[in-house]
Order: C-alpha cells, then structure tokens, then sequence
C-alpha cells in the first residue's frame, strides 16, 4: 500500500476522502437557488463595473445604441459595426455567466447556449422595434414587443425543448432587479418627502388589500390572490416574483399573472397621459398617478415623458419610492403566509419559525436591498453617474431576455382555462380601482390640497 509522505494517509484512502470533498462541493453548487444565482450574477455585473470605474477614471462606459428614426439612422446608428460589435461582447459575457450558472447546477451547457443565444437575438430585436422614434413617442415600450414576440413563438410554433428549457425568465429578471437596486436609491423618497412617501404606503397598503379581497370574493385561489394583489399594488411583474417567490407559488400562476400585467399596460401607456392632457390634470399631479399606477420605471419614463418635464420628474420619484418596498413587501407576505395562511406543505405539524420564513423569503430581493444601499449612501455621485447608463443597459438586457422567456412560457390555451378567467377579472378590475385610487391619492397629495407642493419635483 502506497503512503502519502506528506499526510501519512494511505494514497486510496486521500483518493475516496478527495472525491467525496468534491462532491460534496459539487452537491452544494448543485444545491444552489435560482434565487442565489440572480445575486451571484447580478453582484458580479455590478462590482466589476465599479472597479472598472474607480480605477479607470477617464474610463467611458459603450451602451449599445438601439434608437432610429428612419431607415438611414438604422444603418447608420443600430446597425453600425461598432454597436453590433458592443451587442456581441454583451451577448458574450451575459452568456459566459449564464453557462457558468447552468454548468455548476448540473444542467445541459451546451443546449442552454444555443436556446439563450437565439432567445438574446429576440430580446434585441425587441429593443430596436422599440427603439424606432414614432413607436417610442407613442410610449409603447420594448417589454410589449418582447412579450409579443415571445407569445407569437411560444404558441404558433412547435419549438424544441431546449430553448423552452432556456427561456428561464425567473431567473432573468431576479438578476435585473438587483441590478435595478442600483437606481433605486432612498435618497430619491427624501426629494418626494412627506407626499411622496405616503403616496407609496398608501397606494400599496390600500390597492393590496382591496385586490386581495376582490380575489377572495371572486373564489380566486390564495395563491394567486396574493401575486394579482402584490403585481397591481406595488410594481408589476417585478412584485409578481417577488411575491411568488416568497409563497412557493405555481409557475403557471405566475406566468399567467405577468402576461396580464403586461397586456393591460398596453392600453394604460397610451389612454393615462391622454387622460392627463384632455382634462387638464396639473402636470406634477399627472406625473404622480403615472408613477403609482403604471409598473415599470420605463413605462413610467415613457409616459411621463409625453405629459412634460415635471411629471416625468415626479413619475419617476413616486415609482422609485414604490419600488424601494418591494424588500418589505418581500418579509411581510413571507411572514404572513406562514403564519396565516399556512399551505399544504406546511400543514404537517411543523410549527412556523424564522427558518421557515428564511426559506421562504426571495433571496434575490437581499441583493436588490444590498445594491440600492450601496449606490444610496457609499457611491459617490460622480461614480454613480459614471456607472449608471451602462448598468441601466445591462439591465434592460435581463429585464427583455425575461419577457420575451415569458412570452414563450405561456401558452394561451392554458391560461384560458385557468379558473375561467376569474384571475384575469380579478387584475383587470383590480388596476381599475389602482388607477382611481392613485389619481385621488396624487390629487390630495401634490396637488396643494393637503400639503404644500414639492417644489423640488419640479426643478
């Protein structure tokens, strides 16, 4: 028998000890969450950018150029052989991290590459239709085209496993949220101040309650109940997840919940700064209602936008403060769950503990908290501002790979069955009372009625 001089350990003996310590790493990657990757990924993305940028200051951060107005500024912008060069180096990297991600959990690397390459090419080909200045001026955004494009695939064609097995747009748009963490930053609550953040508490307190209510009075399953109420009350597909994530909920319910949220938002892009204009809604008040009603910063962004420089500022401040709840929102339905409304897996005698509400609890939001409290107090502006237009551009990346996965995972002749259709009448009737709500609450609010106007809204 050979001895190891160094340990004195019998050389099959370190052998089998070896092996087992590598499998035991092996287990534990495999054993990973999605939840923990979108961190990983996420963190990663996010500090490499800031040592890039504290140690490069003169550095200059390429965004790809996805905006044209004609066919000569496509040639000339979008399709440039430096901006096609920048969408390829992205795609590299963001599949790089992705394979690495898939290989350490023990999935097929190989078919995933190809499924998410071709499911990148989508998203960016959402991203330039939406780039297109006639479509962005009528707020129509690149998450309606990647949807659309995603639903198209999804449900007209037969596609292969292994790009329906790519399209994980859970995991997608984790990671986009905690590098959404980093424009979220709390210092933007103290410029909306006091009506700022008693609009956010009360839109989100009151449209949840009302939502989840109406669910139950509709016999719409608690499970859904709690993702239709947290997607209309706080920040859409985004909340969606969240909530999700931190019930254990069905897939099914979920996609079918995202794919409402966004369809209805077709409509409010267009119809809510019509309605601002036509009935001559002040311009901050406006900006207001579009921040608390409608679901994403960019639809925010491309809405306000057509009302006027006032209440885009303002939009964009109120959808800020929604969004820094979202890690709150996170502990209080985890907790609530357990402890109230405790499900089948649950009911097993086991008594709800912190440790249940730490399993339950959406691990991804910790990296959006983490990221938004970084970027709020320790990052210097000049830094920030560096940084911010290129992490945006990563984001939206993640944020259109999701939505067009989305599209694809939902199957329409599935989702009209589901308890037929009382969840999308639930949500439908539910953002119906969000838009009211939120039109008297930003009325109250900054409209000089119950306190002053936030002069700073409008600097």
């Amino acid at each position: 028998m050979s001895i190891d001089p160094v340990s004195k350990i019998p050389v099959s003996q370190q052998l089998v000890e070896n092996g087992n310590e590598h499998s035991i790493q092996g287990q534990f990657l495999k054993s990973l969450s999605e939840d923990v990757w979108a961190v990983i990924i996420g963190g990663f993305l996010i500090t490499a950018v800031l040592l890039i940028a504290i140690f490069s200051d003169d550095f200059s951060f390429s965004s790809p150029v996805y905006q044209w107005s004609g066919v000569d500024e496509l040639v000339g912008k979008v399709l440039t052989l430096k901006n096609l060069l920048l969408i390829t180096l992205l795609w590299a990297i963001l599949l790089y991290l992705y394979s690495i991600a898939n290989w350490l959990s023990g999935n097929d690397t190989r078919k995933s590459a190809t499924g998410f390459s071709i499911i990148y090419i989508l998203a960016i080909l959402s991203l330039v239709i939406a780039g297109n200045k006639t479509i962005n001026g009528l707020g129509i955004e690149y998450v309606v085209f990647a949807l659309l494009i995603g639903l198209f695939l999804g449900n007209f064609f037969s596609l292969p496993a292994w790009i329906r097995n790519a399209a994980r747009s859970e995991f997608f748009i984790k990671t986009g949220l905690v590098i959404l963490g980093t424009s979220v930053l709390f210092t933007d609550m103290v410029k909306a101040g006091v009506p700022g953040m008693l609009q956010a508490l009360l839109v989100v307190a009151v449209v949840w309650y009302f939502a989840f209510w109406l669910c139950k009075k509709l016999k719409v399953d608690d499970e859904f109940a709690v993702i239709i109420a947290s997607a209309v009350s706080i920040c859409g597909v985004s909340a969606a997840i969240v909530a999700s994530g931190a019930i254990n909920a069905d897939k099914k319910k979920l996609s079918y919940v995202t794919t409402l949220v966004l369809l209805v938002a077709i409509p409010m892009l267009i119809i809510q700064p019509w309605m601002v204009k036509y009935f001559n809604i002040p311009e901050i008040v406006g900006g207001a209602w579009l921040g608390g009603t409608l679901d994403t910063t960019a639809s925010v962004t491309a809405a306000s936008q057509l009302v006027g420089p006032i209440a885009l500022k303002a939009g964009v401040i109120i959808k800020f403060s929604q969004n820094v709840l979202i890690g709150f929102a996170a502990f209080l339905i985890a907790t609530w769950w357990i402890f109230k409304k405790q499900d089948s897996k649950l009911n097993t005698g086991t008594k709800p503990s912190l440790k249940l509400i730490w399993e339950r609890f959406p691990k991804f939001v910790l990296g959006f908290i983490a990221a938004s409290l970084v970027f709020s107090f320790l990052i210097p502006d000049e830094t920030s501002k560096q940084v911010s237009g290129f992490l945006n551009s990563l984001r939206t990346l993640w944020f259109a790979l999701a939505f067009v996965s989305i599209g694809i995972e939902a199957r329409f002749t599935e989702l009209a069955k589901i308890e037929n259709g009382r969840p999308a009448i639930a949500f439908t009737t539910a953002q119906l009372f969000n838009i009211f709500w939120t039109l008297i609450l930003a009325y109250l609010l900054f409209g000089g009625i119950l306190f002053p106007v936030p002069a700073i809204i409008g600097e």
